[in-house]
């Protein structure tokens, strides 16, 4: 417990270090570096990646997949619910607490979504969302190696959602935690499979494309689906696009 909390704080300091610039006029000031990682995620992916999300689809029944879905969404949950409370949206948090609960118990450790059939609404909050509802800038936008799009914002984000409050990482067992990690990975790849082959056909500079898409994403979900237009001239969508 000692050492969880001292990660926590460590995450904490990282992420206020890495937002101290908050609000800069160019958002991609690292294009030629976030191009390089971008291309390196691009050959790894189609190599890779992509290959066995694939082989996982084809081979794996949809009602195991989508129970394996379940169990990393019920996961974040709990992420969710935190973030929730760091952002005092109380209700919601206590909405979201309920849902985290019921699939808990009733849907067997989340692999079975009672909540939604129960009604209980899902909600997505993580810590990169709680910097900006605390008015943290994105910081200049970054592609993360295997993790793709992201800003310093939100990768401090990522980096307390990891460390503190994503169950995952208090499994004390290393190979379990890289198997969870790893298993997640690949079941949010293969969900995205779809769109990464639209995004091939369609976009004359997927790199630009990605960029703008995420930064329109974020400010929808930032917003909780509000659509407005912000400095940055990206107008949010009806619906945040994968």
């Amino acid at each position: 417990m000692r050492s969880k909390i001292i990660n926590l704080l460590t995450s904490i300091v990282i992420a206020v270090a890495i937002t101290g610039c908050s609000t800069v006029s160019n958002k991609d000031p690292l294009e030629g570096l976030n191009r390089g990682i971008y291309k390196f995620n691009d050959v790894a992916d189609k190599a890779v990646f992509k290959p066995v999300a694939g082989a996982y689809k084809a081979v794996t029944p949809t009602p195991v997949r989508t129970g394996v879905n379940n169990f990393f969404s019920n996961l974040n949950t709990f992420v969710t619910t935190i973030n929730q409370v760091l952002q005092f949206k109380f209700s919601k948090a206590a909405e979201s607490a309920g849902r985290f609960v019921v699939n808990s118990t009733v849907g067997i450790l989340g692999f079975i979504d009672v909540a939604s059939k129960d009604g209980i609404k899902k909600h997505d909050e993580d810590f990169g969302q709680t910097l900006a509802h605390w008015g943290m800038g994105d910081g200049p936008y970054l592609v993360l190696p295997f993790l793709g799009p992201s800003t310093f914002r939100d990768t401090g984000g990522l980096v307390v959602d990891s460390l503190a409050f994503n169950p995952i990482g208090y499994v004390e067992n290393p190979k379990s935690r890289n198997i969870l990690i790893g298993t997640k990975f690949i079941d949010k790849r293969a969900e995205l499979l779809p769109g990464s082959d639209l995004l091939d056909e369609a976009a004359l500079d997927p790199y630009a494309f990605m960029r703008d898409a995420y930064f329109q994403r974020r400010k929808h979900q930032i917003n909780d689906g509000v659509g407005s237009t912000g400095d940055d001239g990206f107008e949010a969508a009806e619906e945040p696009a994968k």
